[in-house]
C-alpha cells in the first residue's frame, strides 16, 4: 500500500505534467502565507453551503491525522473558518486546509504557520445551521475531489490525485524526478532546443 505521505516529495510540477489540467485546481485557491510547506495527505472532504462553514468545523474533530480537509463553498462573503479553528485542526494533526472559500483571523493563521489554500481573507464569519454530509465527492477549485484522493498542495498550484491512481501516478513521478536530476542544463537546452526548431519547421518558420 501507497502511503500519501510519499508524495510529500513530489512538487506538484510534476504531478500536473502527469495527471493534466483537469486535476490541478485554478489559480484563486492559493496558499495564503509563505514561504507554505508542500501539503500531502488523503482528502477529508467537506461541502459548507454559502454563508454556513458548520461542516468544516465539525470536521476538524473528525478527520483522521495526516488529513487535508478539503472544502467546496465558493462563498466569498463570509469566513469558513478562523484562527481557533486552524489552532485545533493543528493540535489535532490537520495536515492543512485547501477551500474554495475565505477564512479570517489571517495573523493568527500565518504565525502559527498552518498551511491554509484558500481565495483569501475577510473578517466575518459564517453561520453553523446547515447539516451536509461528510466524506462525499466535493468540487474545490474547478477539481472534482473524492475523499481519500491524494491531494498535494505547494507553491505552484494544488492537485487532486484520484485514489486508483496514486500508485502508479507515484512511480511515474519517481522515474520522472529521477530522469531530471540525471539531465544536465546543457542536456535539457540541447533537448529543448532540437523540440523548438522541429515544431517551427514544420509550421514552416523561417529564420
Amino acid at each position: 500500500m501507497i502511503e500519501t505521505t510519499e508524495f510529500a516529495d513530489t512538487p506538484t510540477t510534476t504531478l500536473a505534467d502527469l495527471l493534466g489540467r483537469d486535476q490541478v485546481m485554478d489559480i484563486g485557491v492559493r496558499p495564503l502565507w509563505g514561504p507554505v510547506p508542500r501539503v500531502a495527505g488523503p482528502a477529508f472532504t467537506v461541502r459548507c453551503p454559502p454563508g454556513d462553514n458548520l461542516m468544516l468545523h465539525a470536521a476538524i474533530y473528525r478527520a483522521p491525522a495526516g488529513s487535508v480537509i478539503v472544502v467546496e463553498s465558493g462563498d466569498l462573503d463570509y469566513a469558513l473558518a478562523g484562527g481557533n479553528v486552524c489552532a485545533v485542526a493543528q493540535r489535532r494533526g490537520i495536515a492543512g486546509f485547501v477551500l474554495d472559500g475565505l477564512i479570517r483571523d489571517f495573523a493568527e493563521v500565518r504565525e502559527a504557520r498552518f498551511p491554509v489554500f484558500a481565495r483569501g481573507v475577510i473578517p466575518i464569519p459564517g453561520a453553523k445551521k446547515a447539516v451536509t454530509p461528510l466524506g462525499e465527492g466535493v468540487r474545490c477549485g474547478g477539481v472534482r475531489v473524492e475523499a481519500g484522493d491524494v491531494v498535494v498542495a505547494d507553491e505552484e498550484g494544488i492537485v487532486a490525485v484520484p485514489a486508483a491512481r496514486r500508485a502508479d501516478i507515484l512511480a511515474a513521478a519517481r522515474a520522472a524526478l529521477a530522469k531530471e536530476a540525471a539531465e544536465t542544463l546543457d542536456d535539457w537546452e540541447a533537448a529543448h532546443r532540437a523540440r523548438v526548431d522541429e515544431i517551427l519547421a514544420e509550421g514552416g518558420f523561417e529564420e
